[in-house]
């Protein structure tokens, strides 16, 4: 199941969105909602509208819907929780036991043989985890609607995504002789990646230290002339002062070993953070995929279709669209990790530990430095890790345990709060209503008995 990001909705759309939510239901709608009725089941509105969007083609008699409403009605009282159901554990049992059938491999992406992304145990360890930067972290860049079928113009928006350094354009080469470092642009790879020569001298110019290093131009005429990186001159001291002892002064050829590493460092365009960037068909458009991930800065390209980019940062969808969108992200990434897998799980559950790892307004780890580590209970932290750290200073700080959780109620032996744990049976007895006293007759006489008969001894 997929969670789309949120969408900005243009102000012009108000109305229509409005017009739709006061749109009366229809006739198939009101029979739904009866026959459900009659069972005692009231259908939320989103698997009503599915329910509707299922049977509307079918042409079912109402007898025959009535049927299947039932039936629908049944399984949905079976997927119910019950009051004071322990959900968490069953989450936890949900998703751990599936985890141990997982992989520990990783796989190529999508079918870009190119490209690895981590998947499987490694991955939903991650997501647990709240890892600020995934292991492998990739975009699924989308291209505006007039873009989608022209793969010219997807390579255009490509080259601006992904980062293009000095040697992926031109070689790099150190003249001890001369001490100095020799960049060549190459033609071949320039064209490729849509780079001029002026876009080299600009990025060697602002990246280059100065004070270390002059820049002049060498051999060679038009797009193919090389650039030439020489050791700057030290500055000559006053009059009057001691030349300053610099150790690096005998030996040059560190400082040229050192210019020609941050000559291969330069960045000349592209966002920072993606080394590669990949062009995928799927269906009937162009996707473009890429290694490292940047989403502020990619969704500001022209031609990017900012509401369907997404990447596998959650951390990154957090701070660009806000927690909501980090909960989706959250939920789509853990069901895609296990459907892969060929596991299947029920969303509430990814949904329940997307909930707590988020409800603070946070991405907070499962684990002793996120949600296990921070409960309120004493004795839950304590037996969760670092036992006697945790009640030494719970006693020194003179902290309290309600006892309100799982953990601690068993500890301390005694019924935990859920299921029929949850329920307190007070017996009231029924009084019965005074009545006023009523006169008794009083007891018969007793006979004397006669003399001829015997008289009986208690």
């Amino acid at each position: 199941m997929r969670f789309p990001l949120p969408k900005r909705v243009p102000a012009s759309r108000g109305s229509d969105v409005t017009k739709e939510e006061k749109k009366p239901p229809s006739k198939l709608d009101s029979l739904l909602v009866e026959f459900a009725a009659i069972d005692g089941v009231v259908f939320p509105p989103l698997i009503l509208k599915e329910f509707h969007d299922r049977v509307q083609h079918l042409r079912l008699e109402p007898a025959e819907l009535k049927k299947v409403v039932h039936e629908v009605a049944v399984r949905f009282g079976r997927a119910r929780v019950d009051p004071h159901e322990s959900v968490g554990i069953i989450a936890a049992q949900s998703i751990g036991e599936p985890g141990t059938q997982m992989t520990l491999r990783t796989f190529h992406y999508a079918g870009v043989a190119e490209m690895n992304v981590t998947l499987g145990l490694p991955r939903l360890i991650e997501l647990v985890d709240a890892r600020r930067v995934p292991s492998t972290p990739m975009m699924t860049v989308y291209v505006e609607r007039k873009h989608r079928t022209d793969r010219d113009e997807v390579q255009k928006i490509a080259l601006q995504i992904e980062v293009t350094t000095i040697p992926d354009v031109a070689a790099i080469g150190t003249v001890v002789e001369d001490l100095k470092v020799v960049v060549t642009p190459q033609l071949g790879l320039m064209q490729g990646r849509g780079v001029k020569r002026a876009d080299i001298e600009r990025s060697l110019q602002e990246n280059i230290d100065t004070r270390k290093f002059r820049l002049g131009h060498g051999s060679g005429s038009g797009e193919g002339r090389s650039f030439e990186l020489f050791l700057a001159e030290p500055p000559t001291p006053a009059p009057g002062k001691a030349k300053k002892e610099d150790p690096d002064e005998d030996m040059p050829f560190k400082k040229l070993l050192a210019a020609s590493e941050e000559a291969k460092g330069i960045r000349i365009k592209g966002v920072s953070g993606i080394k590669r960037a990949l062009i995928k068909k799927e269906k009937d458009e162009y996707v473009i995929y890429t290694e490292g991930s940047n989403l502020e800065d990619v969704l500001e390209l022209p031609g990017v279709d900012g509401d369907r980019t997404t990447t596998n940062s959650v951390f990154e969808i957090y701070k660009v669209f806000g927690i909501e969108a980090a909960r989706a992200a959250l939920i789509q990434e853990a069901s895609r990790t296990l459907g892969e897998q060929g596991l299947t799980v029920d969303i509430r559950h990814l949904m329940l530990v997307s909930d707590v790892m988020t409800n603070e307004g946070d991405i907070r780890a499962i684990g002793r430095h996120g949600i296990s580590g921070k409960k309120t209970s004493v004795l839950a932290r304590a037996a969760f890790e670092i036992t006697a750290a945790h009640l030494l200073r719970a006693a020194i700080t003179g902290e309290a345990d309600d006892l309100k959780g799982v953990a601690e109620n068993i500890i301390v032996g005694q019924p935990i709060t859920l299921g029929t744990g949850a329920v307190n049976l007070v017996y009231r007895p029924t009084i019965a209503p005074r009545t006023p006293p009523q006169l008794t007759p009083p007891p018969p006489p007793v006979e004397a008995a006669d003399a001829d008969e015997p008289t009986v001894e208690a």
